[in-house]
Protein backbone atom coordinates (compact mmCIF):
# COMPACT_ATOMS: atom_id res chain seq x y z
CA UNK A 1 0.00 0.00 0.00
CA UNK A 2 1.54 3.34 -1.02
CA UNK A 3 2.27 6.02 1.54
CA UNK A 4 0.26 9.21 1.62
CA UNK A 5 1.81 12.52 0.56
CA UNK A 6 1.51 13.77 4.16
CA UNK A 7 3.57 10.78 5.35
CA UNK A 8 6.38 11.60 2.94
CA UNK A 9 6.38 15.20 4.16
CA UNK A 10 6.55 14.02 7.78
CA UNK A 11 9.46 11.71 6.99
CA UNK A 12 11.36 14.55 5.35
CA UNK A 13 10.65 16.92 8.23
CA UNK A 14 11.83 14.37 10.80
CA UNK A 15 15.04 13.88 8.83
CA UNK A 16 15.81 17.60 9.07
CA UNK A 17 14.50 18.81 5.72
CA UNK A 18 13.00 22.28 5.63
CA UNK A 19 10.01 23.31 3.54
CA UNK A 20 10.79 26.30 1.34
CA UNK A 21 7.82 28.66 1.61
CA UNK A 22 6.08 29.96 -1.48
CA UNK A 23 8.13 27.77 -3.79
CA UNK A 24 6.51 25.74 -6.50
CA UNK A 25 3.23 26.04 -8.22
CA UNK A 26 -0.02 24.60 -7.00
CA UNK A 27 0.45 21.56 -4.79
CA UNK A 28 4.23 21.29 -5.31
CA UNK A 29 6.40 21.67 -2.25
CA UNK A 30 10.19 21.99 -2.20
CA UNK A 31 12.13 20.43 0.67
CA UNK A 32 15.81 21.22 1.24
CA UNK A 33 18.40 20.00 3.70
CA UNK A 34 21.46 22.03 4.71
CA UNK A 35 23.75 19.07 3.97
CA UNK A 36 22.19 17.91 0.70
CA UNK A 37 22.32 20.08 -2.41
CA UNK A 38 19.33 18.80 -4.40
CA UNK A 39 15.81 19.76 -3.29
CA UNK A 40 13.18 17.05 -2.96
CA UNK A 41 9.98 18.05 -4.73
CA UNK A 42 6.72 16.55 -3.54
CA UNK A 43 3.56 17.18 -5.54
CA UNK A 44 0.01 16.35 -4.64
CA UNK A 45 -2.43 16.99 -1.84
CA UNK A 46 -1.71 15.55 1.59
CA UNK A 47 -4.49 12.95 1.50
CA UNK A 48 -3.55 11.47 -1.88
CA UNK A 49 -1.44 8.34 -2.40
CA UNK A 50 2.18 9.04 -3.26
CA UNK A 51 3.47 7.91 -6.63
CA UNK A 52 6.25 5.29 -6.64
CA UNK A 53 8.79 7.80 -7.99
CA UNK A 54 8.00 10.17 -5.11
CA UNK A 55 8.66 7.47 -2.52
CA UNK A 56 11.85 6.57 -4.38
CA UNK A 57 13.04 10.21 -4.33
CA UNK A 58 12.51 10.45 -0.57
CA UNK A 59 14.27 7.13 0.10
CA UNK A 60 17.24 8.15 -2.07
CA UNK A 61 17.54 11.49 -0.26
CA UNK A 62 17.52 9.79 3.14
CA UNK A 63 20.12 7.24 2.05
CA UNK A 64 22.40 10.01 0.76
CA UNK A 65 22.12 11.82 4.08
CA UNK A 66 23.02 8.66 5.99
CA UNK A 67 26.10 8.22 3.82
CA UNK A 68 27.15 11.83 4.42
CA UNK A 69 26.75 11.38 8.17
CA UNK A 70 28.83 8.18 8.13
CA UNK A 71 31.59 9.92 6.15
CA UNK A 72 31.68 12.72 8.72
CA UNK A 73 32.07 10.26 11.59
CA UNK A 74 35.11 8.67 9.97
Amino acid sequence: MPKKIRELKQILQQAGFILLPKRGKGSHSYWVHPRWLKPVVISGKDGKDAKPYQEKDVIEALEELKQLEQEDKQ
